[in-house]
């Protein structure tokens, strides 16, 4: 099976819906040998800042030497950089090698009456076959939805579990209020297991709080107060760090945006907490590896006269964090906004947070079934800013708004990750 073959044989399952639950990924896993044990396991869930943590953590690990695996979801524009072997995409021949084992599996399983797997049960297997066969000293995998149901949930003893923000996302799957949200999620920590928690609002602490004292899982909060920020600036951050009686002075992380001090934090936190399980990780390891992280579609700054910056915040939370950079940056006459959104978030929260950072917005359409109409959006942006144009086309939108900036201006792209794919791929083929 080659990569083409193994893409169109892992979205055929999008037939088979999306189903939470680990009866499916169990079974799987066990015929193709329970690959997850093979590593340490090292889990990340939460609303917004999973992929950031997951990135620093799996960076430090590889600085201080270590065969590190990271799972991440979704993609922005290759299948393959969600599953990564020391911060390298899964080589394309080895994508249609592995998928073809988890396939004949999954016959196996049709064969004797047994549910299909889902598109997500198949990409995990995916992912963790591959590790195991790579034989990584550790994987950092990140939840694709929730955490208690699934399909990355299939392991009884991580080394670490990690919750990174909580918010409102994917009510209609999780919960209405936080606290059922934050149950969801809590649904990684596993008896006996410790986790890391980033700093939560009350209703949420309070359930992780009570779920790990049930499950005798020592809980480390993270706080603000660990952290002193000495500079946040449109090249990233310099901070010291404060872990119990350490101190990391002069750190730098190159991720815009105040909020991913805290992310920064947590990862640290995980770090210190791995440590203290006997794993090492020397000290110049947590600052290059903090350094050089990347995690492109957040914030990201793709080129330059205009500046153009892309985003993928699609919930409320994520879209007050891109607000808080982009105000304190910018006037909202230097920002062109192009905005798309799909139907299922919270449209009318992340409208109102991002349109009045901006003179101008370019209404698109996300590559995704689920994306809102333009000309739908261009009316609710119309409550917010002054000047609405609907591009269906995603290039178009882009050109749009580049011409409208003019060499000084900004361009901001955002409302959705689908779109900060496509986005980054046409911008590259412009340089």
């Amino acid at each position: 099976m080659n990569y083409n073959q193994a893409l169109e044989y892992i979205y055929r399952a999008y037939k088979f819906g999306s189903k939470l639950g680990l009866e499916n990924i169990t079974d799987l896993l066990n015929r193709l040998g329970n690959p997850q044990y093979k590593f340490k396991y090292i889990h990340v869930a939460g609303t917004n800042g999973k992929g950031s943590v997951t990135s620093m953590i799996a960076h430090i690990l590889h600085e201080a030497g270590y065969k590190v695996g990271m799972f991440t979801s979704p993609y922005l524009e290759n299948f393959t950089e969600r599953i990564q072997i020391n911060l390298k995409e899964m080589p394309r021949e080895d994508l249609g090698a592995v998928t073809e084992i988890v396939k004949e599996k999954v016959e196996e399983m049709v064969a004797e009456g047994r549910n299909h797997p889902t598109v997500f049960e198949i990409i995990t297997a995916i992912g963790l076959v591959y590790f195991a066969k790579q034989q990584v000293d550790m994987a950092v995998v990140e939840v694709g939805l929730g955490g208690r149901f699934d399909a990355t949930n299939v392991v009884d003893k991580p080394l670490l579990s990690v919750i990174t923000s909580i918010g409102f996302d994917h009510m209609d799957v999780l919960g209405n209020t936080l606290g059922e949200i934050a149950f969801e999620k809590a649904g990684i920590i596993k008896p006996g297991r410790p986790v890391v928690t980033y700093p939560q609002l009350s209703e949420a602490i309070s359930v992780l709080r009570q779920v790990s004292k049930d499950r005798n899982a020592l809980l480390y909060e993270v706080s603000p107060d660990q952290i002193n920020v000495k500079e946040s600036s449109l090249e990233g951050n310099f901070f010291d760090f404060r872990y119990k009686g350490r101190e990391y002075k002069d750190l730098r992380l190159n991720l815009i945006g105040e909020h991913q001090l805290l992310n920064a934090a947590t990862a640290l936190t995980a770090i210190e907490v791995v440590r203290g399980l006997g794993v090492l990780v020397p000290e110049t390891s947590i600052y290059q590896g903090l350094a050089r992280t990347k995690w492109p579609g957040r914030l990201e700054k793709v080129y330059q006269n205009p500046l153009i910056i892309i985003d993928g915040a699609h919930n409320a939370a994520g879209a007050s964090a891109l607000a808080d950079t982009i105000s304190k940056y910018f006037d909202k006459e230097e920002v062109t906004l192009v905005l798309g959104i799909l139907n299922d978030k919270e449209v009318d929260a992340v409208v109102s947070k991002v349109c009045p950072l901006a003179h101008t917005t370019v209404t698109t359409k996300p590559d995704n079934p689920r994306a809102m109409d333009p000309e739908q959006l261009s009316s609710k942006a119309l409550e917010y800013c002054d000047r609405v144009i609907t591009e269906p086309k995603i290039p178009d939108a882009i050109d749009k708004a580049i011409d409208i900036a003019g060499h000084q201006g900004v361009v901001l792209i955002c409302g959705s990750l689908y779109l900060a794919g496509t986005a980054r791929t046409h911008i590259k083929s412009k340089v």
